[in-house]
């Protein structure tokens, strides 16, 4: 039977979460309305505590990243960019396409990060779920995404690791996740939440 796998680790140890409420930007890698991922990021945010609060930024009009475009962009980017910046950190659910990172959520790096002296990205906390109705958890994806983070001065979370395999599996016919994948995720959703208050945006 088609499960969620992951490493489950414990989450790291960390502060007791501040009172303040915390602005989550969520970017969905899928641009299809009723991916899974995006099912799964929405079933997330309510198993999370009321201290973050989640807001699913689209991609789908950023347009493609074109250097010439920096001195005047389009309003797709710029609004983008805007809604990145103030975010107190950011929560990225993507699947996985031919073994990478869906071309759509690279290119929203890319926007967001240029020009590099006023990166969107940079200095947040982040954290990273992979989605699939396959076997594997979308894991290429989850490590090639791990690397562009590196790359624009994402903090990402180490762990618990998350890749969510055999997705179509793990929803009733009502749209609720299972017990089991409800209880790995609000351990992941805790640790995401210690980790945005260790490493507040710099």
């Amino acid at each position: 039977m088609p499960h969620s796998w992951f490493w489950d680790n414990e989450p790291p140890p960390g502060e007791k979460p501040m009172s303040a409420i915390k602005d989550v930007a969520v970017i969905i890698g899928s641009l299809r309305k009723e991916s899974w991922s995006r099912k799964l990021a929405l079933s997330m945010f309510g198993l999370a505590s009321e201290s973050l609060k989640f807001e699913i930024v689209e991609i789908s009009e950023v347009g493609l990243y074109n250097a010439d475009l920096e001195e005047s962009p389009p309003a797709g980017r710029t609004v983008f960019r805007e809604r990145i910046m103030r975010a107190d950190a950011v929560l990225f659910v993507t699947p996985e396409y031919n073994r990478s990172v869906p071309g759509v959520l690279k290119n929203a790096i890319d926007v967001g990060s240029r020009p590099s002296k006023d990166s969107a990205w940079f200095g947040k906390p982040g954290g990273v779920v992979s989605v699939t109705p396959g076997a594997l958890g979308a894991m290429a994806a989850n490590h090639q995404l791990r690397q562009a983070l590196v790359g624009v001065n994402v903090a990402a979370m180490p762990g618990p690791e998350c890749y969510i395999a055999g997705v179509a599996a793990l929803f009733d016919e009502n749209g609720r996740l299972n017990e089991s994948t409800q209880q790995f995720l609000t351990k992941f959703m805790t640790a995401f939440e210690a980790w945005i208050t260790a490493n507040p945006v710099r």
